[in-house]
Parts: C-alpha cells; structure tokens; sequence
C-alpha cells in the first residue's frame, strides 16, 4: 500500500512503490505446500533464463542435459543435479550461498567441545536432563 503523505511525496513516491514491490515478491515460504514451492522454483528458474536471453535449448546444450531436463526443471520438477547444472550455466551457482548458507559454528561451541564436529542430532530440542551430554 502506498500512503499518500506530504513528506512522502516530495521526490520518495517511487522508492515507496519500489518498496512494495520488493516486499510483494518475497514468499512467505511456510504459508504454501511444498508443490506451490516447487513450481515458484521452476518459474525463477525460468524467469533467470529468460533474463540471460537463452533458450531452453541453448541451456540444455550447454549444461549438457536434455530439453526435457531444463523443462522439468522450470516446471518445478527435476533432479537436484540437473538444477546444478542449468545453474552453472546460467552463471547463478553463486544464489546456492544464499539459499543454503553455510552453518557457522562460534569458537566457543568448539572449545566446549573439544575441536570435534557434530556427527548426528540429538533429537532432543532444548529438552535433555541436566547434566546430560550432547553425542558429538
């Protein structure tokens, strides 16, 4: 919604609208089924092709999948290696970082436990015995 308010409008209306546009296009991803996800991840995908002006044979070729790979993918479909590929070929396997951040560890976590990395869940959320150890 654009509010229409003297200080507002002076020069700010088109950051305002801006705005709203940026905040329309962000999913609230635990509201839809894991199917609508899928799709909205096909039609970026696609959207993505679209900007770098490639057909969806050009991409195939080059990532050297199928055409039907590429349109599985941007139909929501399609294996997590496929999407690696059309993505390296695309130039976006940088959006990986952002999707899927690496999990950081704080120095203390570490010394608490000795250097040693975490090789399974617990299971238990917040919930154990006093004095009971974590597996690690």
């Amino acid at each position: 919604m654009i509010y229409q308010h003297n200080s507002l409008l002076k020069g700010h209306t088109s950051h305002i609208m801006h705005t709203k546009v940026f905040f329309k296009d962000i999913m609230d991803v635990y509201s839809v089924t894991d199917k609508a996800l899928e799709a909205e991840i096909g039609a970026r995908l696609k959207a993505l092709r679209l900007r770098r002006n490639r057909t969806q044979r050009q991409v195939a070729d080059a990532a050297a999948v199928s055409l039907n790979v590429i349109k599985a993918l941007e139909s929501g479909k399609g294996k997590l290696s496929s999407l690696i590929a059309v993505l390296r070929e695309l130039e976006a396997l940088d959006h990986l970082n952002q999707f899927l951040p690496v999990p950081e560890v704080s120095p203390l976590q570490m010394a608490r436990h000795q250097g040693k990395k975490r090789q399974r869940a617990t299971g238990i959320h917040g919930d154990k015995e006093p004095g009971e150890k974590p597996e690690w």
